[in-house]
């Protein structure tokens, strides 16, 4: 991207939308506010641990308050069916229950799309992980799941509370070995920071509005009958619409404090150097989304032509990596500029990536509590070679 390093002209082509009337503004008043009081507070120097504040309480108060509301709506509509008969009460309960399904609390569930990897399939990778795990002092996982995306994440799935690592090439083949183990730290950090957001008291809450506000929903270009209807859900789709901002708004600062100390332990896992490493892989990573696209559009403008080569997927990641590594320093520094000049985002979950590399660079400087050596490197890709050709060709076929 061409830009002016001296007065910032084109930092950011898109420049930012001015917040539409008072409340936008105000809201973002209060991201930026909220967004240097944490990245204060996580600075000062202490070591930063899991904790339990106000907010949190609350959120988990109101959230067994929103789970209240569905266990009533199965009560009440059990209740109505079973002693309501001769009369037009069963009907009703039927309703109730009718409306409680969606609302109903869920277990998460192993990808049906994702390529799965268990220990058996690869002892090397999972004996990694149980190491960094047990640096950051919780436990491994049981699945991981391999994409093409340029993200890593932690999930649970199943009414046991499975463990679930999915790890997207797209990041993971642009990242040095110690790069990849803070990926590894950051991520399984997520289990020991106790981030209520995704718990299943409420992250199941969250997702219950959700299905409230869908329920709720507007119609937009209403005859006459849907208009009226519109009209008849204005007040609940408000209440629902307030529950749901109240409880982003109790678990979002929380949420922005786990990803900090989540930070920690990459640094604490792979090395301070290796996390802002990371950081800046972070910081660039549509560029490689961009790149993993570009890809796969040449090989359909070639099937069109005629002239597409039947391994076109041979070196994919090859080629991202090459690609990640010729992004200059100035592209990095624009992006930080942009990254400070958009400020804190009203709804992210993440604090903007330029803060967190700011802040691992202005603690101590820590080493790698683990290391990848070449040997172990070695059997790590030769464990992820399958996953990584059958990835590639999902990725080109665009999938």
């Amino acid at each position: 991207m061409a830009w002016c390093a001296d007065c910032d002209w084109n930092v950011d082509p898109g420049e930012p939308q001015e917040p539409a009337g008072w409340l936008e503004e105000r809201r973002r008043e209060l991201a930026r506010h909220h967004g240097e009081r944490l990245l204060s507070e996580v600075s000062d120097g202490g070591a930063l641990h899991p904790r339990q504040d106000l907010p949190g309480v609350l959120a988990f108060a109101f959230a067994l308050a929103v789970h209240a509301v569905t266990a009533a709506l199965v009560i009440g509509g059990l209740l109505l069916v079973v002693l309501g008969w001769g009369t037009g009460l069963p009907a009703l309960g039927a309703l109730c229950l009718l409306v409680a399904v969606p609302l109903r609390p869920r277990f998460g569930r192993l990808p049906e799309d994702g390529l799965l990897l268990v220990r058996d399939d690869a002892p090397e990778l999972f004996a990694l992980i149980d190491e960094i795990a047990r640096a950051v002092g919780t436990t491994g996982v049981h699945t991981v799941a391999v994409d093409g995306e340029v993200n890593a994440s932690v999930s649970t799935y199943g009414i046991r509370q499975r463990r679930l690592l999915t790890i997207g090439l797209g990041l993971w083949e642009v990242l040095t070995p110690q790069q990849r183990v803070a990926l590894l730290g950051h991520e399984l950090g997520h289990y020991a920071n106790g981030d209520t957001r995704h718990g299943l008291v409420v992250g199941n809450a969250i997702r219950s509005l959700g299905s409230w506000l869908y329920m709720l929903a507007r119609t937009e270009q209403p005859t006459l009958m849907e208009a009226a209807v519109n009209a008849l859900f204005l007040l609940p789709r408000c209440a629902v619409l307030g529950a749901l901002m109240l409880l982003d708004h109790l678990t979002l600062r929380a949420a922005q404090r786990s990803e900090y100390l989540a930070d920690s332990w990459a640094a604490r896992c792979g090395s301070t150097e290796a996390a802002a490493g990371l950081m800046d892989r972070l910081l660039v990573g549509e560029s490689a989304a961009v790149t993993l696209l570009r890809e796969s559009n040449s090989l359909q403008v070639g099937r069109r032509r005629g002239t597409e080569s039947p391994e076109a997927w041979h070196g994919l990641w090859e080629r991202l990596a090459a690609h990640m590594d010729s992004v200059p320093e100035s592209e990095h520094e624009r992006r930080r500029r942009c990254g400070a000049l958009n400020g804190h985002s009203v709804d992210s979950t993440h604090p903007p990536t330029h803060l967190r590399r700011t802040r691992l660079l202005a603690s101590a400087s820590l080493p790698a509590a683990v290391t990848v050596d070449a040997t172990r490197r070695t059997a790590l890709q030769a464990e992820l070679s399958a996953a990584r050709d059958k990835v590639a060709r999902r990725v080109m076929n665009g999938r």
